[in-house]
């Protein structure tokens, strides 16, 4: 977790092109992080893009290339991920609003035929709209909540190396975890098919 040191404000089609513009080898941690905490998005641009639902929170797909793919998650009070990975990519997360708590975890044991494994907690975030987030491949396993003390709704644009297309979810009740398939709330600024709110 790192301190926004910003020097832009831009609009959310801006900021996207912004990364777009930087050379595939050099998509890195570290310069994507630094990009994160020196441009912010106004959030009056980030309209076109959230979607709020009662029952989950919603994926809003912004832009997506072949590098990386740039998301609107939208959190009701109370919300929360599952316990996922990011399938062993880099993550890093904007905080446009609200607030957020990220608790990371470690994965031990785990047998990969019967799909079982003991989770155990490390370090976790409270993440206010002057912070950036990562997620580092070596934390990758991660649940993100917006605490009902938190009463308010938030919303946090997300980029991901290189799209992602599913993730290992972990129940840690249980101490197993499976391959998903993700999905969509809208692409583009309109909601996918099927899809209601």
């Amino acid at each position: 977790m790192t301190r926004r040191t910003l020097l832009a404000e831009l609009q959310i089609q801006d900021w996207v092109h912004g990364l777009a513009e930087i050379p595939t080898r050099e998509f890195t941690r570290e310069n994507v992080r630094n990009y994160i905490q020196q441009h912010a998005i106004l959030p009056s641009s980030l309209g076109h893009y959230t979607f709020f639902s009662r029952e989950r929170y919603t994926r809003n797909l912004i832009f997506k290339n072949d590098v990386f793919e740039c998301l609107a998650l939208c959190w009701e009070i109370g919300q929360s991920s599952p316990i996922h990975d990011h399938d062993n990519k880099l993550g890093w997360i904007y905080l446009a609003s609200g607030r957020l708590f990220v608790q990371n975890y470690r994965v031990e044991e785990r047998d990969s035929i019967r799909f079982t494994c003991r989770l155990v907690p490390t370090d976790a975030a409270e993440l206010g709209v002057e912070r950036a987030a990562y997620v580092d491949k070596d934390q990758a396993v991660h649940k993100v909540c917006n605490l009902p003390r938190f009463n308010q709704r938030a919303i946090s644009v997300d980029v991901y190396q290189r799209p992602i297309s599913r993730c290992e979810v972990y129940s840690s009740q249980s101490g197993t975890y499976e391959v998903m398939g993700l999905s969509y709330t809208s692409e583009f600024g309109q909601l996918c098919p099927g899809v209601k709110l």
